[in-house]
């Protein structure tokens, strides 16, 4: 995910892409399906696709962390809030 995160951020979006997935399916597998860095994860593989302008591919993603991070975190929390918006953009 840190990998991904930083070719992202050098624009190298093909490259990241596949280090997110992968990342997402390891924690699925370690973490389980509803560890709240599954959400995170699934939020920045999100961000991805709304850089690219691929919205409809980011919103399901987006929902599916903002469903781990209810279940699992106190409502008030920033990631709630952070995943809420970012489906709202």
């Amino acid at each position: 995910n840190n990998l991904a995160l930083l070719l992202q951020n050098q624009g190298k979006y093909d490259e990241a892409k596949p280090l997110y997935e992968r990342a997402i399916e390891i924690g699925e597998k370690t973490l389980g399906p509803n560890h709240p860095d599954l959400a995170v994860w699934l939020n920045n593989l999100a961000g991805l696709l709304k850089t690219q302008k691929k919205y409809m591919e980011a919103r399901p993603l987006l929902k599916h962390a903002l469903d781990i991070l209810v279940a699992q975190l106190p409502p008030q929390h920033p990631h709630i809030t952070m995943t809420r918006m970012s489906l709202n953009d």
